[in-house]
């Protein structure tokens, strides 16, 4: 049964309209599998020398020391990128199937995912330089690494537990919020109990058991769950709420263009999908600490960074334009809807997004005024040129979003690759890259913020030219989009 559901899934991604775009994202996801496969195997030789003869002590030591904390990452990176494999298990649900063989199905692909096996590309290497290298005993290195398998299987199930469970979720996100402040504090030493536990896999004989347990009593927990919610009517329905009306009054005075302000403001405080852009706007806000503390040295990465901390919001709200209104957009296409007032109405709040953000990157002036001044010239280009860019992007990005889709679900299921859309993106990130760093080599960093300043004001004051323009598009990507968004839905 499991191989006949496996090849109905083939045929699905082999007969799929969009088969073309779907194998190349395939592809991109094997690669980027294949690169993090290289990166596990070389860790394991690199961590192991370098604990071994750079700082002579006990690799299995410092690697218990400090896995506690890598095991709350990748709690968190699978929250956000591991997703429950339900969608395609839908239409079985009304044949002649057992439930229990599609709750079994849908955990063996979960243990089939690449978190989940992919960490062993890592472990096993590490463990046999230990053994072969290093002399350490075999019985107790197998525990070590049984132990810590369980671990990253216990994250695995634990994350399903998590998932539209608002309780747990906070609940655990309370509790590592409260214990890392604690030992950051040093009111307690995680570190030292973080080594002692996970050490206790390798020279305590049974230890490793009392991860496995924990991971085998939350497979069983996350077993049940999905057993007892496996219905189109209970657990895998779309979930619904009270439907409220909320207005911003003050808007109405611009018309048709506040209408569809107010509309946009309601998707991004109820729908799901919306609010993990907001959230996300809000966290590249910091995306200036990775690159800013002296790590990257270059213009062009600082530029790089400073248009996403400026920018966070048009990137993610702005290229699925009008993706976010795929729901009902066919039955917006037959009324008479002014397409640049509904665009206008789309910048409007993109703009609003750039100046808060311009506002709130002051912080930045504590790693310099000349970091300060990136930022400003990347938001006055995000203004007056990347603003219209993304709208323009938007025009040919045509999958539907699901709105109800988990916070995890940056794309609402779907993959929006657009070879256009990567050609877009020359001149939002590439040129004002280009224009910055050779005008600061030229003429200094007032120059360097002064052109960028230029190429956002003159974008700015032609903008009912280029808006003319980007209406062009979208109608003539209107009946295309709508083909796409009526398959979508």
């Amino acid at each position: 049964m499991y191989f006949r559901l496996l090849s109905l899934e083939l045929k699905h991604f082999l007969r799929n309209p969009q088969f073309g775009v779907n194998l190349i994202m395939k592809l991109l996801v094997a690669f980027s599998y294949f690169w993090m496969a290289a990166a596990f195997i070389g860790a394991a030789f690199g961590v192991y020398f370098f604990v071994k003869e750079e700082l002579q002590q006990d690799p299995i030591r410092i690697f218990s020391r400090y896995f506690l904390y890598y095991a709350v990452v990748d709690l968190l990176i699978r929250y956000f990128m591991q997703q429950m494999p339900t969608q395609n298990i839908k239409p079985f649900l009304g044949q002649n199937i057992k439930k229990k063989q599609l709750v079994n199905y849908t955990i063996l692909r979960i243990f089939l995912h690449f978190f989940n096996w992919g960490y062993l590309l890592f472990m096993i290497p590490f463990c046999a330089l230990l053994i072969f290298h290093g002399g350490y005993s075999v019985t107790g290195v197998l525990m070590f690494l049984f132990g810590i398998m369980f671990v990253f299987y216990f994250n695995n199930f634990l994350n399903i537990l998590l998932n539209k469970k608002n309780t747990v979720l906070f609940s655990v996100a309370a509790v590592i919020i409260g214990l890392g402040a604690l030992d950051y504090y040093g009111y307690i030493p995680f570190l030292s109990y973080s080594e002692s536990f996970f050490y206790s896999f390798y020279n305590i004989p049974g230890a490793f058991l009392i991860s496995g347990v924990l991971a085998a009593t939350v497979a069983y927990l996350c077993y049940q769950s999905i057993l007892g919610n496996f219905y189109l009517d209970k657990g895998l329905e779309l979930e619904k709420a009270e439907g409220k009306t909320e207005n911003i009054e003050f808007l109405q005075r611009f018309g048709t263009m506040g209408t569809f302000i107010n509309n946009d403001i309601r998707l991004l405080r109820r729908s799901k999908a919306a609010k993990v852009t907001l959230y996300m706007s809000i966290a590249f806000l910091f995306y200036g600490l990775l690159f800013f503390n002296g790590a990257y040295q270059t213009d062009f990465m600082k530029l790089f960074a400073a248009i996403f901390v400026t920018g966070g919001f048009m990137m993610m709200f702005g290229q699925r334009v009008p993706a976010w209104d795929s729901s009902y957009y066919p039955l917006m296409m037959t009324q008479q809807v002014p397409y640049k007032k509904f665009l206008m109405a789309k910048w409007s709040l993109i703009i609003l997004s750039i100046l808060i953000g311009m506002i709130l990157s002051t912080a930045y002036l504590y790693f310099g005024w000349e970091i300060y001044l990136t930022v400003l010239g990347a938001g006055l280009y995000n203004l007056g040129v990347n603003s219209y860019l993304t709208l323009l992007a938007g025009a040919y990005n045509k999958q539907a979003i699901d709105l109800n889709s988990t916070a995890k679900s940056f794309g609402g299921g779907k993959n929006s690759f657009n070879m256009k859309v990567l050609l877009i993106a020359i001149p939002q990130m590439v040129l004002p890259m280009a224009v910055f760093a050779i005008v600061k080599y030229l003429f200094g960093m007032y120059a360097a913020v002064a052109a960028l300043g230029l190429l956002g004001a003159v974008g700015f004051m032609l903008r009912n030219y280029i808006f003319d323009l980007i209406v062009k598009v979208y109608k003539t990507q209107k009946y295309s989009t709508l083909q796409a968004f009526k398959k979508e839905n």
